[in-house]
């Protein structure tokens, strides 16, 4: 099997990741310029500073919300270093246009670049709150993801949250999809809130060989709110 290597999302760590850490022995977690500690880069840099620190041989690339974005990027620019794909809340676009419907409310778009500008701890807390919204959690549980999920020691950066506000506002992947006999996996949750699910059925029609689960009763982050199924999901997939 190949090795596994995830890639958070926008304003998170690989902290986020906390119960795939638990579960898949020899994985690579990587955190995004200026989040978790690494060091910041513009924006353009991204792509290729990410593969630089993947795997020699090729990988499966997990990717999550702008790291979906980014793991599809990173495939079509180099394709010898990524076997399959697994997409999870994941778009090509994620900014609405005239032609793309399925974009993200402009108000949510316009609460992250209050976060960007105000660099205000509320701000990202109301986000956190946002990803786990449409998921059956009470106070409890939410509370516990909120403490083991979220990288305190190494807060995102400012530059790095402009910098993926910036990839987020203008990465547009409608034509650059991964090739049609790449192994892939597109999961997304059902009552997403930040990537209307209806971005991961676009990309399920534009790609029909891959392996599809739209999740009831989960949000934008899957894995992190319904480990267990999520767990399995992806396990199944990688081992077959």
């Amino acid at each position: 099997m190949t090795q596994l290597v995830f890639l958070h999302g926008w304003a998170q760590s690989q902290q986020i990741w906390y119960q795939q850490q638990q579960q898949f022995a020899g994985a690579r977690f990587i955190n995004l310029p200026g989040h978790g500690g690494a060091k910041d880069a513009p924006a353009a840099a991204w792509p290729d500073l990410l593969a630089a620190q993947l795997p020699d041989e090729p990988c499966t690339l997990v990717g999550w919300s702008l790291g979906g974005m980014l793991a599809m990027e990173i495939a079509q620019r180099f394709p010898g270093r990524v076997a399959a794909l697994a997409l999870i809340a994941t778009t090509p676009r994620f900014a609405a246009a005239e032609a793309w419907l399925h974009g993200c409310d402009q108000a949510i778009l316009a609460a992250f670049e209050e976060a960007v500008a105000s660099a205000s701890p509320r701000a990202l807390n109301r986000f956190f709150a946002l990803m786990l919204h449409g998921d059956a959690l009470s106070r409890s549980d939410y509370n516990q993801l909120a403490r083991q999920a979220v990288d305190r020691t190494h807060p995102v950066t400012a530059a790095g949250l402009a910098a993926g506000l910036e990839l987020l506002a203008t990465m547009d992947l409608r034509h650059r999809l991964p090739p049609a006999d790449m192994p892939l996996l597109i999961m997304h949750g059902e009552q997403d809130a930040i990537v209307p699910v209806a971005a991961g059925r676009w990309l399920a029609e534009q790609l029909p060989a891959a392996h599809v689960h739209f999740a009831d009763a989960c949000g934008h982050a899957p894995f992190l709110s319904s480990p267990h199924r999520f767990n399995t999901i992806l396990k199944e997939w990688w081992q077959q």
